[in-house]
């Protein structure tokens, strides 16, 4: 039995369900998790020897925490890390986790997009972590011109959970989004991916038995100790 892609309520409800009394996961156990899960998939499709710089993008909400997480695992792997993180969210947990990353030496760049550009310009490989599941179009400034900028880089793009700019249901049906070498599903692929062509990975490793169970998800076996897991191209491809 093949596994399960999300759709947009779906994903919200298994989300929910995972910090809730049933689930008993905090916020931050996820994160750490997910964004451990996004270093460990950069880390290996491009190593470190021959892409160390790698600038990590991040958006206001969760998607942006993960990207927070895998910038420090990145550091600690020896990469050299960059953030762009241009509106950093209020809550007090991404506040911890920016300063994590004061703490390992990350670089943050300011906010306009002439940095942005001439870090691309000096960098191996992209981490987006813009946007999630949650993303409604139009895209908005600064985001839309960093979509533009980040492709017209031509550098590899690892994308975590969606790429930036796609649909969660219907992919990147308004053709702003980013179109990444790397897709790092987390939880389960979501339904827009569908179409994604290039090297899938599921990350997350933290769905237990009883809700992969209840929302019979048909998750794969991770092998021994990884965070990730590649998908075959069938399923990463399948129409």
């Amino acid at each position: 039995m093949s596994i399960r892609y999300l759709t947009s309520r779906l994903a919200q409800q298994i989300d929910e369900e995972l910090m809730s009394a049933t689930g008993a996961f905090s916020l931050d156990q996820l994160m750490e998790l997910a964004g451990l899960a996004c270093a460990q998939t950069l880390a290996t499709v491009y190593k470190k020897e021959t892409h160390p710089r790698v600038l990590v993008c991040c958006g206001p909400g969760n998607q942006g925490g993960d990207g927070l997480v895998a910038a420090r695992h990145l550091g600690m792997f020896g990469y050299s890390p960059t953030l762009w993180y241009p509106k950093p969210g209020n809550k007090e947990i991404y506040q911890r986790l920016q300063k994590q990353c004061v703490n390992m030496h990350i670089p943050m760049l300011p906010a306009d997009l002439e940095p942005l550009k001439k870090a691309l310009s000096e960098s191996d490989v992209v981490l987006d972590a813009i946007f999630g599941f949650s993303f409604k179009p139009p895209v908005r400034a600064p985001f839309d011109e960093a979509l533009k900028a980040i492709t017209d880089s031509k550098l590899p793009i690892v994308s975590v959970d969606i790429p930036s700019g796609w649909d969660i249901e219907r992919g990147n049906a308004e053709g702003v989004g980013l179109e990444p070498d790397v897709l790092v599903s987390l939880t389960a692929p979501k339904e827009g991916a569908r179409g994604f062509k290039g090297r899938h990975f599921l990350g997350g490793r933290f769905v237990t038995k009883a809700m992969a169970e209840k929302f019979n998800l048909n998750l794969p076996e991770y092998p021994g100790f990884d965070q990730i897991v590649e998908l075959p191209p069938t399923e990463s491809e399948k129409l």
